[in-house]
């Protein structure tokens, strides 16, 4: 092999481990609250909206707030930099990349997924 082609693998091998030692541990994965406060790390939380509890949205902070029971039933607090999602209350779940701090889930993104509009009784107009 040409000193060329060495060069290149070893570019290419160097940047692979850069990507993995910055990103793959940048999500925890698929958590409930309890995992996801005892990991410390960010995660994706999978839960549906609690829509018997009340929700605000504060125009001065930029924080939208509500809760959200997990698959598992824990109920939590989550408050996201952000307005609210649209179709946020049309959500069948909803899947939340963020922290657990203390008994608050500081969410960094939101994942609103609605029922779809596609069903057995809709197809081709039957």
């Amino acid at each position: 092999m040409k000193i060329k082609n060495f060069i290149a693998l070893g570019a290419g091998v160097v940047f692979v481990a850069v990507l993995f030692m910055n990103f793959g541990s940048s999500v925890g994965g698929y958590m409930n609250f309890q995992e996801a406060q005892a990991s410390g790390s960010n995660a994706h939380i999978v839960g549906q909206w609690a829509s018997d509890l009340p929700f605000s949205y504060n125009k001065d902070t930029n924080v939208f707030s509500f809760h959200m029971r997990d698959e598992s039933g824990q109920l939590l607090q989550v408050h996201y930099p952000n307005p609210k999602p649209a179709n946020f209350e049309d959500a069948e779940k909803l899947v939340i990349e963020g922290r657990v701090e203390g008994d608050v889930l500081m969410a960094e993104h939101i994942l609103v997924k609605c029922p779809s509009k596609y069903n057995d009784t809709n197809v081709m107009g039957t």
